[in-house]
């Protein structure tokens, strides 16, 4: 992958980003954090809605051929938004339950589709 390849990825994803956030806030979410740091890993978007913190993954295509949340978020990557959550949540020492959705945004020259996942996954007990 080239530099200009890896330039307009990331413009799309950021694009899908605030895409997702338009639409979180539209639904009465309020948007906590935006692709918060933690170690070596990201969280895309935090929010609260309805009493729940809630960690959204966004995915961001071009087409939407390959939009199955399965294959887009796989099981390890569930563990690694898990694992970010939990000290997400250790480090504000609160006791807000914790909610894993997913926005797929299929963005391109003649449309933008958003498809909003609640309770997308769960912990692993």
């Amino acid at each position: 992958m080239n530099l200009t390849e890896t330039s307009a990825k990331t413009a799309l994803a950021r694009k899908g980003e605030e895409l997702a956030c338009q639409h979180l806030i539209a639904k009465g979410y309020q948007v906590l954090h935006r692709n918060y740091r933690i170690g070596q890993g990201e969280l895309d978007i935090i929010a609260r809605h309805q009493g729940m913190v809630v960690f959204v993954e966004v995915k961001t295509r071009e087409s939407d051929f390959l939009t199955d949340p399965l294959q887009l978020v796989p099981m390890a990557k569930q563990k690694q938004v898990i694992r970010l959550a939990n000290t997400f949540l250790k480090m504000q020492k609160t006791l807000e339950q914790g909610r894993f959705d997913v926005v797929i945004v299929v963005h391109n020259m003649q449309y933008t589709k958003l498809n909003h996942i609640e309770d997308a996954f769960y912990p692993m007990v």
